[in-house]
C-alpha cells in the first residue's frame, strides 16, 4: 500500500474528515443564519422608513390636498437614491412620481408587496426589484411609496461570496490540517509497529517511543513499555532460573547418585544399606523443598493466588509464626519476641505465612546466640506497625547482617553469600518473600538493624 493510501485509510484522517464536514456544515449554517437575519433587518428598516414617509405624505394630503401631495412627491422623486414614489388617479393614470412601470396588479390592492419595476428615466428593458406599499387616499387616489431592493441583494451577494470563500477556506485548511495530523500520528504508529516487530523477532529490550507531550498515545506507550519491562524481567528471570536450576540442582543430584553407587559398591550389611537410604531420602527431601519453593515463587509471580485474597489482621499470622518458631529459637539460644499492633491487610494468608516463616527461619540461622561473646543478646523481633496507608511487617535479628552492596542481589533466586554457605538452604527464601510482597502490591526491603538485619514487608492497608 502506498503512503497516500495508508494516509487516507487511517482512522485519524477519517475522523478529520468527519470533523471537517461537521464544522463546514456548522459554518454554512451560521453564515446562512447571518444572511437571513441581515436580509430581515434591511427589510425591517425599509418598512419602518416607508411607513413613516406614507404617514407624512397622507398628512400633507389631508392638509393641503392633492396639489400639495403631488408637489412633494415630484420634489422627492428628483432626489437621487433608492426611494420610489407614485401617485395615481382613480382611473390608474400616473399623476406624479418616478416609477415608469410596475408588475400588473400591484396598484389594485393596498398594503405591502414585492414587485419588479422600471424608473421613468430608464429604458423599457430595465427591470429592478422593490418593496412597496400602496395606500388608498380619499377621492379614489392611490399613493405608492417603496424602496429599491438592490442594497439587500448586494448584501446577500456579499454574504454568499463570503460563505463560499469561508467554506472553501475551511475545507482547504481542514484537509491540510488533517494530512498534517494524520502524517504525524502515522509516523508514531509506524515507529510503534517497527518496535513491536523487533520485539516479536526476539529483542525484548525494545521500547515504544514516548514523545513526552502526555497524550493518549504517550500513555499507551508508557503502559506498554512498563508491560514490556515486566515481561523482559520475567523472561530474564526464567532464563536465570533455568540456569540456576541446572547449576544448583546438579550438585545434590550428583551427590545422590554417588551415594547410591557407594551403597551398591561397599555396603555389606542391612544397617549400611539403611543408612545409605536415609541419606538419599534426606537429599531427596531437600530437592523437593527446593522445587516446592520454586513452584510457590512461580505461583506468586503469576498472580494466580489473587483469587484467594481475604481481609485479615496481619498480627494473626505474625503471632502464629512466632508461636511456631519460638521453640526452635530457644533451642539455638535465641529469644523470639512478637510486638504486633492491629493492622488489617488483604491477601493470601498461606503465602504471607510462608514468606514470614522463611524470614524467621533465616533469622534463626544467622542470628548470634545470647551466650556469644562480644555481641548483643541474641534476639529476633517480629513487629507489625501501621504507617499511613501501609502495614509494615518486619523481622529483625542481631546477626552479622548483609552488606549494603549485596542487599539487591540476595533477593534473586539461588543467590547465597559466602558467609551463608555453611548453613543448609537453597537461596530461595528471600526470593519467595519478595515475590509474595509484589503479589500483594507491596515491597520487601532490607534495612540495617545496627547490628543485624531487619527485613520489612510493606503491604497496602485493607480498604
Amino acid at each position: 500500500m502506498t503512503a497516500f493510501g495508508k494516509l487516507v485509510r487511517s482512522t485519524a484522517f477519517r475522523l478529520t474528515l468527519v470533523y471537517l464536514v461537521v464544522f463546514a456544515l456548522y459554518a454554512a449554517a451560521l453564515l446562512a443564519y447571518f444572511a437571513l437575519n441581515t436580509g430581515r433587518l434591511i427589510t425591517e428598516q425599509i418598512t419602518e422608513t416607508v411607513d413613516a414617509e406614507i404617514a407624512g405624505l397622507v398628512e400633507q394630503y389631508t392638509v393641503g390636498g392633492l396639489r400639495q401631495l403631488i408637489l412633494i412627491v415630484e420634489n422627492r422623486s428628483l432626489r437621487p437614491g433608492s426611494s420610489l414614489y407614485l401617485v395615481t388617479a382613480p382611473t390608474g393614470q400616473a399623476l406624479a412620481g418616478n416609477v415608469g412601470s410596475l408588475a400588473p396588479g400591484v396598484l389594485d390592492k393596498t398594503g405591502w408587496s414585492e414587485t419588479v419595476y422600471r424608473r421613468l428615466d430608464e429604458q423599457e428593458t430595465a427591470e429592478h426589484s422593490a418593496l412597496v406599499r400602496v395606500t388608498q387616499l380619499s377621492g379614489g387616489f392611490r399613493l405608492l411609496v417603496g424602496r429599491d431592493l438592490e442594497e439587500r441583494a448586494r448584501m446577500g451577494a456579499i454574504i454568499t461570496t463570503a460563505a463560499r470563500g469561508s467554506v472553501a477556506l475551511v475545507v482547504v485548511l481542514g484537509l491540510a490540517g488533517g494530512f498534517f495530523v494524520t502524517r504525524r500520528v502515522l509516523r508514531r504508529f509506524d515507529a510503534m509497529t517497527a518496535t513491536t516487530q523487533r520485539i516479536m523477532a526476539g529483542d525484548l529490550s525494545g521500547r515504544l517511543p514516548v514523545t513526552g507531550i502526555g497524550d493518549e498515545l504517550d500513555r499507551l506507550a508508557t503502559n506498554l513499555n512498563d508491560m514490556l519491562k515486566r515481561i523482559e524481567a520475567l523472561m530474564r528471570g526464567l532464563k536465570e532460573v533455568s540456569d540456576n536450576i541446572a547449576h544448583d540442582l546438579k550438585t545434590p543430584l550428583t551427590r545422590l547418585r554417588n551415594r547410591c553407587e557407594a551403597a551398591l559398591r561397599s555396603a555389606r550389611s542391612e544397617g549400611e544399606y539403611r543408612a545409605a537410604l536415609e541419606s538419599m531420602l534426606d537429599e531427596s527431601d531437600g530437592l523437593i523443598r527446593t522445587f516446592d519453593a520454586l513452584l510457590m515463587i512461580a505461583r506468586a509471580e503469576s498472580g494466580q493466588a489473587r483469587d484467594n485474597m481475604l481481609e485479615f489482621e496481619a498480627a494473626e499470622i505474625v503471632r502464629g509464626v512466632g508461636e511456631l518458631y519460638e521453640p526452635v529459637a530457644e533451642e539455638t539460644g535465641l529469644t523470639l519476641r512478637v510486638d504486633a499492633q492491629p493492622g488489617r491487610i488483604k491477601g493470601n494468608r498461606e503465602l504471607l505465612s510462608q514468606a514470614l516463616a522463611n524470614l524467621v527461619d533465616n533469622a534463626i540461622k544467622y542470628a548470634r546466640p545470647a551466650e556469644d561473646a562480644g555481641g548483643p543478646p541474641g534476639e529476633i523481633t517480629l513487629t507489625v506497625r501501621q504507617e499511613g496507608d501501609r502495614v509494615r511487617i518486619s523481622v529483625a535479628d542481631r546477626g552479622p547482617g548483609i552488606a549494603q552492596a549485596d542487599r539487591a542481589r540476595v533477593v534473586e533466586r539461588f543467590v547465597r553469600l559466602p558467609q551463608s554457605m555453611a548453613q543448609p538452604g537453597s537461596g530461595l527464601g528471600l526470593s519467595l518473600a519478595a515475590a509474595v510482597a509484589r503479589l500483594h502490591g507491596g515491597e520487601l526491603t532490607l534495612e540495617d538493624n545496627a547490628p543485624g538485619l531487619k527485613v520489612v514487608i510493606a503491604l497496602p492497608r485493607a480498604g
